[in-house]
């Protein structure tokens, strides 16, 4: 047994070794005898008013890359040709059975089908792949090819866009009296396709065309491929759409930052320079064509507005909120729409000073200046502050003459009085006045009745002028000082108005720009 197991390995592999030299034999006499006198020129037919039945099919591998600037679809195809050749056919029986032959493409009659809409590089496919032969003279030929095809592209809603690209393909030398295209199939076979980062082949049905050109009278076959393919715009919105719109949002922070801070100008300068930088970075990502505007152009330049416009009314605010009465007077529609219609409407409350609730005229009778204003923001306003050092002073009046003293009967204001002056308890009023019993509140007239019919030192005199000084000039600054809280309210109320403004316009206009191309993106 030892020995007939030791020759069965050696025996196998010569018989295979001779049945594969058998086998090249026969190939090469099927070749041999097939091209013996075979003329790749002539068109394989046996009667020469018969067409040449081309069977034809594209499946593609890949889309390289789609250009929308020159408008140029690159993809990697494979194009399957079938027809008959009745000059090369055999009998498998006479050559051991060999039903298929690979043969040189180059050395066969090949259709010259082409892509009419070639952009760059040939128009004809290789030969250098080869060509599977059946015993029968069926020919399958499946050449692969990178073509740049011409694609008239619409970035209108760019980087959610749809685009449709066809592919035309046709013999460029025979009409359809010599060769007669068949669809096989009725779309791009995609069996084989590896998926892209950035475009997604939606549909690529086929169609064939019977077209007569001016330039000939045959009519000529063509199958067309129609791509619809569209953008995934994940990446365009995570590098371009997020980042414009957070550019457009904090511009709207803006108007709600405080005009005192001094940092709203700083803050329009540096979202300005911040979106133009970014422009910069994202001008070879954005397609540059003058055709249409893109989308994602279009957005860009509404936020490049959107910032200039806050600029520009962050100065004008900043002009209104640091006017004073040196420089300015406010005019009463002003007064009337800025500090008592729109606050109600924004909802504004304008805090109300403690002094004011405290109430009481001012030394003068006037009733409260334009700082107040509580509630809905109050016109002239609420009353006026009282002076701190007049109170200090003496919260009562000097004017002890206007009570019926006879001695002082002449002073003006104390005619036709009665009784006697409340600061003597009763006593008998004495020549002059007891400053240290003054009570009420001071004024410029009862200051001058004192200084006029009193008998006091002149330093007492000097003192009563310069409080008497004193007071006005306070007086006069508080009178500024309210004037000026008007305005920076005036100034808090625009800042308000557009804040809520600028809020719509960039909350509709975002929403605006992309809720068609979105909803057509969905469904």
């Amino acid at each position: 047994m030892q020995p007939a197991a030791r020759w069965t390995l050696p025996l196998l592999l010569v018989g295979l070794i001779a049945q594969d030299c058998f086998s090249s034999k026969a190939e090469d006499r099927l070749f041999r005898k097939l091209f013996r006198r075979y003329n790749q020129f002539i068109r394989p037919v046996e009667n020469v008013s018969d067409p040449v039945t081309v069977e034809f099919e594209v499946s593609i591998s890949q889309l390289v890359k789609v250009d929308e600037v020159n408008q140029i679809m690159e993809t990697n195809l494979w194009l399957r040709h079938i027809w008959n050749d009745y000059k090369l056919r055999w009998m498998p029986a006479e050559f051991d059975g060999i039903e298929f032959i690979r043969v040189p493409s180059n050395k066969i009659w090949r259709p010259d089908i082409v892509l009419y809409n070639n952009a760059v590089g040939d128009f004809l496919v290789e030969d250098k792949t080869k060509a599977l032969l059946k015993f029968d003279g069926t020919i399958t030929w499946v050449p692969p090819a990178i073509f740049k095809s011409s694609c008239p592209m619409d970035i209108t809603y760019f980087p959610f866009d749809y685009q449709n690209c066809s592919m035309k393909f046709g013999s460029w030398t025979y009409d359809k009296a010599k060769i007669d295209l068949v669809l096989i199939g009725s779309k791009v076979n995609l069996k084989d396709f590896w998926e892209s980062g950035e475009w997604e082949i939606i549909d690529a049905p086929g169609y064939k065309h019977d077209i007569k050109y001016n330039c000939c009278e045959e009519i000529y076959p063509d199958i067309t491929y129609s791509f619809y393919i569209r953008r995934l715009p994940l990446f365009y919105t995570i590098n371009l759409i997020i980042p414009c719109l957070l550019i457009s949002f904090l511009t709207v922070l803006v108007f709600y930052l405080p005009s005192d801070c001094g940092e709203k100008v700083t803050l329009c300068i540096s979202v300005l320079l911040s979106l133009t930088v970014f422009l910069l970075v994202i001008t070879e990502t954005i397609p540059s064509t003058s055709l249409v505007i893109p989308l994602i152009g279009e957005y860009l330049l509404f936020t490049m507005i959107f910032v200039t416009l806050s600029i520009v009314i962050t100065v004008f605010v900043l002009n209104v909120h640091y006017r004073t009465p040196m420089t300015h007077t406010m005019p009463d529609w002003v007064r009337s729409v800025f500090l008592r219609v729109l606050p109600r409407i924004m909802l504004m409350r304008r805090p109300i000073d403690e002094d004011s609730k405290a109430g009481g005229l001012d030394s003068s009778g006037e009733a409260g200046g334009a700082g107040g204003g509580g509630g809905g923001g109050g016109g002239k306003g609420g009353k006026k502050r009282k002076n701190s050092l007049m109170q200090q002073v003496g919260g009562g009046s000097l004017n002890c003459l206007e009570f019926g003293d006879s001695k002082f009967s002449t002073v003006e204001g104390c005619t036709g009085k009665k009784g006697p002056c409340p600061c003597q308890n009763g006593k008998e009023t004495p020549e002059t006045p007891d400053m240290g019993k003054i009570t009420r509140q001071l004024s410029p007239q009862s200051i001058n009745t004192v200084v006029a019919f009193s008998v006091v030192s002149p330093e007492i005199k000097q003192a009563i002028e310069s409080v008497k000084y004193i007071a006005e000039n306070m007086r006069s600054r508080n009178k500024a000082k309210e004037v000026e809280d008007d305005w920076k309210y005036v100034a808090m109320v625009i800042d308000r108005i557009f804040l809520w403004v600028f809020v719509t316009v960039c909350v509709v206009g975002t929403v605006g720009l992309f809720l068609q191309p979105l909803c057509g993106f969905v469904s």
